[in-house]
């Protein structure tokens, strides 16, 4: 029997009552707890920017006074819209995918509030993008700032202000704000904003789980050999250098999305480099002992596969060291070992590197001292938020909003499961890599850097290279990757990839998805590439087989680990992937 009506407003106040009641007991049981271990960082140190844009914004009234006028005049115009429907919004068609819920849309109100939003956020963007009396690097901070500003203000980041979430707490009672809290307090612990199930993985099991063994160690990283699914296979080996900065079953995922188990069908012997994460043994790493680290893997191969050179593939970071590993061996005398170079959204020019570039300067590398502090590694936590804050919107406000506001349950997704896998990395190999590469741009000034004695000029590189960018890559931008085809002088070709950093690398021809663009003869500029190269649909995997192949030799029997020419030596330490990945933080 329904309870008479009077009733019900006592009911739905004792169950709030007793919600927010549970609420302030998990946050003080939580407090209590933690409240000395979270991390606290400041990856940017904005505080000295923010003051110094604010200032020279009020120094120019006359722009400020010109900018309110058009603002105050679209804003009467909103209203109009509002109070009379039918007459056109300043606004216009709104393409953006945090209010495309029909919710938005069908209360006048809430429709008012998001255009009201966006109306607002397009002015402060406008308004602060050219602000005089700033040099061009405190120029882009200042935009990447107020830009995250803008994002975190929208009205879908707040309770009150969505629609959805208001629906949510009707239907539920409250329970999705209780279930969001929880999950809000679980990731407060751990440091980090889970994105994924996490239990729904598990590395070596359905992820990462391409047979293969380690046939080698070093402090620094494990050999993985992989197991041939092709009776034959080509002379010349191929050999993966995945970053540091990440674990490198980025390109092993799933059957279906693993690079490495098309690689190996497709006839070749694959080698893959997995790094130690960061800890107390690392304290010493530096420049030279990446590059000693590639020397040491490409030699284990040759001597393993008994093949007088191996294809190399070096992505992001490990690719810009790679360029300094083919120049150390040009100038060794030794190019023939490496048969050709591949580099996965790699970046040795960093003079248009995009928004990553805004955090090195003075404060961010104080910043990230302070971090690091007597501990000789940087937390890879800190590292993945600063990823994270390139896509704020994507890959941090819209888990705000399902995760702690909807209260949504996890859902499974194995890419979400790797970018949550953080690594930690060397301090002291930071530090040198912040300054040299990315502030002072060494890598691409001959003989700027020193490694392993030797003067890097990358001009020196003859290698056939095989150069690929992201057409929408945050991290290492397509501009700023085309720049590699102008510092070695031997063969290469450029093949632009649809999508970004990961999606435009991981894109296997099983899914149909995206497409690439080629050019037979490179021009010097990349507005140039564009506007010439030939469009086509789908993966970019085949062009790569395509030019691989010509240059991998004659078939021979399948290699299997530690059967090879020196198996005494190189014996199968474990099955892959190894113990070295499986170290999490």
């Amino acid at each position: 029997m329904t309870e008479p009506a009077e009733l019900q407003p006592i009911e739905n106040f004792q169950k709030w009552t007793e919600l927010s009641g549970r609420g302030q007991q998990m946050m003080l049981e939580f407090w209590s707890r933690e409240t000395d271990t979270l991390p606290m960082p400041d990856p940017l140190g904005v505080m000295a920017t923010w003051q110094r844009a604010s200032a020279a914004l009020l120094a120019d009234p006359q722009k400020l006074f010109e900018l309110q006028s058009r603002y105050l005049t679209d804003v009467m115009a909103l209203w109009q819209s509002f109070l009379a429907p039918g007459k056109p919004s300043p606004v216009g068609a709104i393409k953006d995918k945090r209010f495309t819920g029909e919710a938005w849309s069908a209360t006048p109100a809430f429709d008012f509030v998001r255009q009201s939003y966006i109306l607002a956020s397009n002015y402060i963007l406008e308004g602060t993008r050219h602000i005089e009396g700033l040099d061009a690097h405190e120029q882009a901070k200042a935009q990447f700032l107020i830009k995250q500003f803008v994002d975190a203000m929208s009205p879908s980041n707040f309770a009150a202000l969505n629609p959805e979430v208001l629906k949510k707490t009707a239907e539920s009672g409250g329970q999705n704000l209780l279930k969001g809290l929880e999950h809000l307090l679980d990731d407060m612990k751990s440091g980090k904003m889970r994105m994924t199930d996490e239990t729904a993985f598990e590395v070596g099991r359905n992820v990462a789980a391409t047979p293969g063994k380690v046939v080698h160690e070093t402090p620094m990283f494990q050999l993985i050999q992989y197991s041939p699914t092709t009776p034959d296979v080509f002379a010349t080996p191929l050999l993966l250098f995945p970053p540091w900065i990440n674990k490198f079953y980025i390109l092993d995922l799933t059957p279906e999305k693993s690079f490495i188990r098309w690689a190996v069908a497709e006839g070749l012997t694959v080698f893959v480099v997995s790094w130690k994460n960061a800890d107390a043994s690392t304290a010493d790493v530096d420049h030279d002992s990446y590059c000693a680290a590639q020397l040491a893997a490409l030699a284990v191969v040759r001597e393993i596969c008994d093949a007088p050179s191996a294809h190399l593939i070096g992505y992001c970071v490990a690719g810009t060291y790679l360029s300094a590993t083919l120049a150390i061996l040009a100038t060794r005398g030794e190019a023939e070992k490496a048969a050709s170079a591949t580099f996965f959204t790699a970046q040795v020019d960093l003079s248009d590197c995009g928004d990553l570039g805004i955090f090195v300067d003075d404060a961010s590398l104080a910043t990230i001292d302070r971090l690091t502090g007597e501990q000789p590694w940087l937390d890879g936590r800190y590292m993945a938020t600063t990823f994270n804050l390139l896509r704020s919107n994507d890959l941090i406000w819209n888990y705000v909003v399902n995760n702690y506001l909807l209260g949504k349950d996890y859902f499974p997704f194995d890419l979400l499961y790797w970018n949550s896998d953080a690594t930690n990395v060397p301090a002291r190999w930071h530090r040198q890599y912040l300054t040299d590469i990315y502030r002072d741009n060494l890598m691409v000034k001959p003989g700027g850097l020193t490694i392993l004695d030797v003067p890097i000029d990358l001009t020196t590189v003859t290698t056939p290279a095989y150069i690929q960018g992201g057409r929408e890559d945050h991290i290492a931008p397509a501009r700023s990757a085309y720049k590699l085809t102008g510092q070695f002088a031997g063969e290469k070709r450029f093949v632009l990839a649809g999508s970004g950093h990961i999606a435009g690398v991981v894109n296997p021809p099983t899914s149909g998805k995206y497409q690439y663009w080629t050019c037979e003869a490179l021009p010097a500029r990349f507005d140039d590439f564009v506007a010439t190269a030939k469009e086509t649909k789908g993966s970019w995997w085949p062009d790569w087989i395509a030019w691989i192949a010509p240059r991998s030799g004659d078939k021979v029997p399948a290699r299997v680990a530690g059967s090879g020419a020196d198996a005494g030596r190189y014996r199968a330490i474990e099955d892959a992937p190894g113990r070295y990945v499986k170290e999490r933080i």
